[in-house]
């Protein structure tokens, strides 16, 4: 038992305190990249074949240096070209190779050599923005630990791997250990840190019947976790496979350079010819004609083009689902930058989605306080699993009322429930126990009849409580505002230049109740699922680019019917979370707003990349045309420039990027 207890607890001290550890994986991280390697032994290649040169080495020894260095450096990009022309398409790469060994033909090995290593080293660096960006997303998924200690039916502890547990297993959480699954504690009162997945700052009390997820972090007392997903089906589990669906799609920006990129290599070629031959063909000298017409083919080969789009992109969706919004695609992410119309689901979406008591009111007839009201009706309803039961004695909880102890419980679908509390009948339930009222209590009962129409005129829903066949008192349940909904909608306003809309299901005084709470004043409600996707389509003939915000099932068909739909993930269906574009894992509406500020700022970066590596490739090519451009001086300014506009893009990975997303 003894190591059981230690061995998370070493693995975590490892990981807090000591820095080298850290840096060595990350070097070893670095260093498992094989275009890293390769391109750090062309480098020591070439840096050797050079010291050789200037040490006046025998010329066979530094030739035979620098060819090594385009061995090493320039292999994958040979077999990556090769692979294009079998494929019919000429690639930047095997123009890049064309020009180096064109450089050794004529003797200029060296500036050969520096153009495969600068190549190499920007394809590392490529390499390496792309493994950043997905370490960045993967450090969401990462969270759950290999292994897990398990009880069998005999109480015996083992040690099995997280993977294998199931449905009902029964699991000891220990402290400082990290959650192995999804399930419910049977057993146990502690502090969970579930910021990895909830977003919570602060650790959340668990105790019996209170839900845990895998990868969160237990704090100082043990808990027993009854299983209730199986891995592959854990909220860990549904984050990977969204997150994975991002990572084979791209923008259509990017879609479009790739098929402009093809086009333009043909361009470079043919024109890479045309400025070789013509000067031949006029009496020009064949060797600066020839390092002429290979520095135009270097300088003009688009790499910091296409190097401009995605680097931007796949750090915003890095961003983004660190601060727990996951995106899709780069195809989504720009549509959020193209919103101008936000509609809401209501329930569970700009609302928490569980009823709340909202008013106590007693039958002033009867007397009967406030806490008084509330301790006879949560008593009977506790031994019930309604939302509504629920909802009343976690208001007793939260008041500090007692709940005295029932007996001879009953319940009647569509009515309520019976229980006879401290020699007394309870009845508690729908306003229809009314009906059932005596006679001798007419002043009582015309009291209650007209809380109720108040409270249901309200957008409230009304429980009425009896006891002994005397109404005593009106309870009002109502869904609570999620927080940060108002401040969501208002900047939501002010970004797109238009407020958001409800669509919703439920009836039109509930519905506009919340909409005037939230500050929205168009509110289409009382639809069915096909009247939703009616009204999003109504809008879209609008001109309306319409992004659609909900987490039930019935909200599927109008996600996928608006440009761009968004599920809240917490408690949000399959159906919902597989056909929304992104997903708010930590149900903060706050994120929407940033997301799309976000959006907006990578649309930029990418535009001033693109403007930036076009002016460069401009520059260098009449200077090579008009001019004599140094071939050294040629390579270093097209890889200078593809390797600004990729660090540029990784700017977007940065907190103070998301933190200002919203003032976009």
């Amino acid at each position: 038992m003894t190591s059981t207890l230690s061995a998370p607890r070493r693995d975590v001290a490892s990981a807090d305190l000591s820095p080298s550890r850290t840096r060595r994986s990350r070097l070893w991280s670095v260093l498992s990249m094989s275009e890293v390697r390769w391109a750090a032994l062309a480098t020591t290649l070439f840096l050797a074949g050079g010291a050789c040169q200037l040490l006046d080495a025998p010329a066979p020894v530094w030739w035979t240096l620098y060819l090594a260095c385009y061995a090493t450096g320039g292999w994958e990009p040979t077999l990556s070209g090769l692979q294009a022309l079998k494929e019919k398409t000429l690639d930047v790469d095997i123009l890049m190779i064309v020009a180096a060994l064109l450089a050794a033909s004529i003797g200029q090995v060296f500036d050969g050599a520096l153009l495969i290593v600068i190549f190499a080293t920007s394809g590392a660096l490529e390499a390496f923005v792309t493994r950043r960006t997905a370490d960045s997303v993967r450090a969401l998924l990462d969270l759950a630990p290999e292994q897990a200690t398990r009880l069998t039916a005999s109480g015996e502890e083992e040690v099995v791997n997280t993977a294998d547990l199931v449905v009902g297993d029964l699991v000891l959480v220990r402290p400082g250990e990290r959650v192995g699954a999804d399930g419910e504690v049977l057993e146990g009162l502690s502090e969970v840190d579930q910021a990895s997945i909830t977003g919570e700052p602060l650790p959340v009390a668990k105790t019996v019947g209170d839900e845990v997820f895998a990868g969160t972090l237990n704090g100082t007392g043990a808990l027993r976790v009854s299983v209730n997903r199986a891995a592959e089906d854990s909220v860990v589990a549904r984050i990977v496979s969204l997150v994975e669906e991002a990572s084979e799609t791209k923008a259509r920006t990017q879609l479009f350079i790739e098929k402009v990129e093809q086009r333009y290599s043909v361009g470079v070629v043919v024109s890479t010819l045309a400025l070789f031959g013509i000067p031949l063909a006029l009496g020009a000298a064949f060797e600066p004609t020839l390092l002429r017409a290979m520095t135009f083919m270097i300088v003009a080969s688009p790499c910091a083009v296409v190097l401009a789009t995605m680097p931007p992109l796949l750090s915003t969706i890095a961003n983004a689902g660190r601060h727990g919004v996951l995106i899709k695609s780069a195809v989504a992410l720009e549509k959020f930058g193209k919103t101008d119309l936000v509609a809401f689901d209501k329930t569970g979406t700009l609302t928490q989605g569980t009823p709340r008591v909202s008013e106590i009111e007693p039958v002033r007839a009867a007397g009967m306080s406030t806490d008084r009201l509330l301790s006879l009706a949560a008593a009977a309803e506790r031994p019930s699993e309604h939302p509504l039961a629920r909802a009343l004695v976690a208001a007793a909880h939260d008041r500090d009322v007692p709940m005295p102890h029932s007996e001879d419980f009953t319940s009647t679908p569509g009515r309520g429930v019976t229980a006879i509390v401290e020699s007394a009948q309870v009845r508690v339930g729908s306003p229809a126990l009314l009906d059932d009222v005596r006679p001798a209590f007419s002043e009582h009962l015309a009291e209650a009849r007209t809380l109720v129409r108040g409270l249901e005129d309200a957008g409230r829903t009304a429980v009425v409580v009896i006891v002994d066949d005397v109404p005593v008192g009106v309870l009002a349940l109502a869904d609570q505002l999620r927080p940060g909904a108002r401040e969501a909608v208002a900047k939501l306003t002010a970004m797109t230049g238009r407020s958001p809309i409800v669509l919703t299901g439920d009836n039109e005084r509930a519905a506009r109740r919340l909409a005037d709470e939230v500050g929205i004043s168009d509110v289409r409600a009382a639809l069915l699922p096909d009247g939703k996707v009616a009204e999003v389509r109504r809008l879209q003939e609008q001109g309306h680019r319409v992004l659609f915000v909900g987490d039930g099932v019935n909200d599927a068909p109008a996600m996928a019917a608006a440009e761009l739909g968004v599920a809240m993930g917490r408690h949000g269906s399959d159906l919902a979370l597989e056909t929304a574009d992104a997903v708010i894992v930590r149900d903060e509406l706050g994120t929407l707003p940033k997301v799309i500020g976000l959006s907006w700022r990578a649309h930029r970066v990418v535009k001033a990349n693109l403007a930036f590596a076009a002016t460069v490739i401009t520059v260098l090519v009449i200077w090579d045309i008009v001019w004599i451009l140094p071939l050294p001086l040629g390579v270093a300014g097209h890889e200078g420039s593809t390797m600004v506009v990729g660090l540029n893009g990784l700017r977007l990975l940065a907190r103070s990027a998301w933190q200002k997303a919203d003032r976009a």
